[in-house]
């Protein structure tokens, strides 16, 4: 769960706490091309505040004022479908062919977001289910990453921790690299034992520097799943440290600086450090995606690609298929 979308709820329970009537719009289901994916959230106010978006800005005034006047799930879950005609694309200014099924909830104690928001930040994974004809809700331990199930009766969605990411090294292009890492919501912490790199990440916002050395910060992060390594020291005794560890870990991503012939070399100097052959496999260097990257903002972009990649599932062993929009044009009448 991302940290906008935690932001949503404390803000739907601070409303709460005040005596408003809350009601949380969720996306379960789009067709086409739709502006925010399924799982994105959206709170409204009785008084028509808001909080979150479920469509960008196409249908959120018409949610408003629909839910205001009570016209939608003022005492019980009820769905809502935009895009189902031209004339409803056209009106709400809804990309081509685009659709979008919502789940709006009138919250109440027994939506058990703060229980949700505590198991959350204990870094627990949540699956949160809720029965649309009562609108009560069950929570329970979840394995999966996000999640959004919806099968007309049950609205099933998954929480979990944010997304971290360590980087081993304070040198200028982890400075690049944690600063676009944060504004694609990482959690972001820096490992630097060395004193000679410690000026000026105070002033990062969203960025955590620590001093451990690097060996014993990962076995402290106890990383998960959710969790990148990258090495960008260019010194065996931090980086390979940081490594030998880290591939041991479930996280998705373990990346590290170098050329093609340092990274055989650190791999052989890894398996003598009881790392084997299928962990020192994982490893990813030279660290990211092959964009003819050379300064440091740009190294720090296509390592970040790169994470994404992975994190989404694409077979980085295959050609990479440049994504075109589709050129069809809505035909209006």
């Amino acid at each position: 769960m991302n940290s906008v979308d935690i932001e949503v709820m404390r803000t739907a329970l601070q409303w709460l706490d005040k005596g408003h009537r809350v009601t949380l719009g969720t996306v379960v289901r789009t067709w086409g091309s739709a502006p925010r994916p399924p799982g994105s959230l959206m709170i409204i106010r009785d008084d028509g505040q808001v909080a979150g978006s479920v469509s960008g800005g196409c249908i959120e005034d018409d949610l408003i004022e629909r839910v205001a006047r009570g016209e939608l799930a003022l005492r019980k879950p009820e769905v809502t479908t935009y895009g189902q005609t031209a004339e409803e694309v056209r009106r709400f200014g809804l990309p081509c062919g685009g659709t979008v099924q919502i789940v709006l909830e009138p919250l109440a104690p027994h939506s058990q977001l703060r229980e949700l928001l505590v198991d959350i930040e204990r870094r627990h994974r949540v699956q949160r289910r809720m029965d649309l004809k009562t609108g009560l809700v069950r929570l329970e331990p979840a394995l999966d990453g996000d999640r959004v199930t919806f099968d007309g009766t049950h609205l099933v969605t998954v929480h979990g921790p944010r997304l971290r990411l360590l980087i081993i090294g304070g040198g200028q292009l982890s400075r690049y690299l944690a600063s676009m890492a944060v504004m694609i919501d990482y959690q972001v912490t820096v490992c630097e034992p060395r004193t000679e790199y410690h000026e000026g990440w105070s002033e990062l916002p969203g960025v955590t520097l620590s001093t451990l050395m690097p060996d014993d910060l990962v076995l402290a992060m106890n990383l998960d799943h959710n969790s990148a390594v990258v090495a960008v020291t260019h010194d065996p005794k931090l980086d390979d440290l940081a490594l030998m560890e880290a591939l041991r870990t479930p996280a998705f991503y373990v990346g590290a600086l170098g050329s093609m012939h340092n990274n055989a070399k650190r791999r052989e100097r890894l398996l003598q450090f009881d790392v084997s052959a299928e962990e020192a496999a994982r490893l990813r260097g030279p660290v990211g995606l092959r964009l003819g990257a050379l300064t440091p903002p740009e190294i720090a972009m296509s390592i970040v690609a790169e994470m994404t990649a992975m994190r989404r599932g694409v077979d980085l062993s295959q050609p990479l298929v440049r994504w075109e929009a589709s050129t069809t044009v809505c035909a209006l009448a």
